[in-house]
């Protein structure tokens, strides 16, 4: 069976009106069960999760409901100077300063990840499904550290893997949009073109979708359209179903 794996980025209540308005999008291709949500404890340190508040209420309303839980970083900020060529290049490169998880060291890590575990669940009740590093972006502590810290499941860019054992689950890219610039949306209109066609045979499909995408209907219709084919040839599925294989 090829599944198809749905997540929402950066939820948190920085975002809520956007996040209401991606959940309806996919919502209209899957169902909670088939949905994974990123959630972020403390966006950039002006937007705290709080136990008992309005949003930590949706947020087990939505784990109820039947929707993954993952926990994605702390701050979402990178706050780190990189003093690596290549840190700094994808630091400045391949996120707008939010690669929180590319310059750590390995106790701060392990710290901001079962932390924003711990938060995540006092508040939905229920275990995390995994961890994702904002911006898919892991230094070599982080990486060490998340084999540490228990977690079932955790992604990049091009994989889904085990973090205890460090086994690949799925391989592939993950299908997303950028928002930030037109440049970046005509290039991630390109490949939300491109990709579907690649992934057709592929076990396992990933589409992820972030807070920006939802204020570009190009970018909306772009979603639709790659939900549409992807469903074609793959079906819905949970993040946890790779871990039965």
């Amino acid at each position: 069976m090829k599944r198809l794996l749905l997540s929402i980025h950066d939820v948190g209540p920085r975002f809520e009106t956007e996040v209401d308005l991606l959940l309806d999008r996919m919502m209209r291709h899957v169902g909670p069960a088939d949905l994974a949500m990123l959630v972020v404890p403390d966006h950039w340190g002006r937007h705290p999760l709080a136990v008992g508040s309005p949003f930590a209420a949706r947020l087990r309303a939505w784990a109820d409901a039947g929707i993954s839980m993952f926990a994605h970083g702390w701050f979402h900020q990178d706050r780190t100077v990189h003093d690596q060529p290549v840190a700094r290049f994808k630091a400045r490169h391949m996120t707008a300063g939010e690669g929180e998880f590319l310059g750590l060291d390995g106790a701060t890590a392990a710290r901001r990840m079962t932390d924003g575990r711990d938060l995540i669940e006092q508040i939905t009740g229920r275990p995390v499904a995994g961890f994702v590093a904002p911006a898919w972006l892991y230094g070599a502590p982080a990486l060490d550290a998340l084999g540490q810290c228990g977690f079932a499941l955790a992604e990049d860019h091009m994989k889904v893997w085990h973090p205890p054992s460090g086994k690949v689950l799925a391989r592939g890219p993950v299908i997303t949009w950028a928002s930030r610039s037109r440049a970046r949306i005509a290039s991630s209109l390109l490949a939300a073109r491109v990709l579907p066609p690649v992934l057709r045979h592929a076990p396992v499909a990933r589409v992820a979708v972030h807070p920006g995408d939802a204020h570009v209907p190009a970018l909306l219709a772009s979603i639709d359209r790659v939900l549409w084919r992807l469903g074609r040839t793959h079906l819905p599925a949970r993040y946890g179903d790779l871990l039965a294989n």
